[in-house]
């Protein structure tokens, strides 16, 4: 019988394959040092702060208070750096990570506290039913853990509680990105769930076109790199909604 080819094809979106890390039995040392090991990851390829400079910045308001949605937020690192780049720009934001994992948010308040950002155990569904608005909503590498009726499910809530930008930002699968992660990774994080549960994310992301045909009126898909997919959407291209202007 001929080796599986490696890197895997990954033709095909993997929908059933569970990340460890989303294991309610994960081992909790484990567990703690993947999310204190995500900062390292998410300031190295994420591309956050490029995100916050063209597509955050240019939304934000200086006579008034900001106010930010982090959907997924995890162990908060993505949360945390959004208000302190805003804040060390001159702007008043307060900024909400939301997760419903009680093990995300207990890491992510055990960390040293930031002025105006806060966190709590939510759903998208409960800030919307709660009436909740933020001017900005955001999620990072949490798309791929959806199923398309969950998806479609968040994007709705998303399009209810922002009320100018919307930016879910994942990863974009390829065996280049697949080959990439894992080259990169084998040296390092051997006492986390960074590098399998990695790997498969890349195997249960998106392509840009897969994302593009999920991706409802009024939203668009651009790529960023590297192998990142931005979902975005704006207030003013939403069907029959205002003209944007503010």
């Amino acid at each position: 019988m001929a080796p599986a080819p490696w890197p895997p094809r990954l033709d095909q979106r993997v929908i059933n394959g569970q990340e460890r890390m989303d294991d309610p039995a994960a081992d909790p040392v484990m567990l703690s040092r993947t999310y204190h090991q995500f900062k390292y990851v998410n300031a190295a390829i994420a591309g956050w702060h490029r995100i916050y400079r063209s597509r955050i910045r240019p939304v934000l308001r200086r006579e008034r208070t900001n106010s930010i949605a982090d959907i997924g937020s995890g162990g908060g690192d993505i949360t945390r750096a959004l208000a302190h780049w805003a804040q060390r720009d001159g702007f008043q934001i307060t900024v909400l990570g939301v997760d419903p994992d009680e093990r995300a948010h207990a890491y992510a308040l055990a960390q040293p506290a930031v002025d105006g950002v806060s966190f709590r155990t939510a759903y998208s569904h409960d800030l919307v039913h709660e009436g909740a608005a933020f001017d900005i909503v955001v999620s990072n590498f949490m798309l791929h853990h959806l199923t398309s009726v969950e998806l479609q499910a968040l994007l709705a809530d998303s399009e209810r509680l922002c009320t100018a930008r919307t930016i879910h930002a994942d990863i974009e699968r390829s065996r280049l990105a697949y080959a990439l992660f894992s080259a990169g990774t084998s040296p390092f994080f051997h006492n986390s769930f960074i590098r399998e549960d990695g790997l498969t994310s890349i195997r249960r992301s998106y392509t840009h076109s897969e994302l593009t045909a999920e991706a409802p009126q009024g939203w668009r898909v651009e790529l960023q790199i590297p192998y990142r997919n931005l979902l975005i959407f704006d207030v003013g291209q939403r069907p029959g909604g205002p003209s944007g202007d503010r």
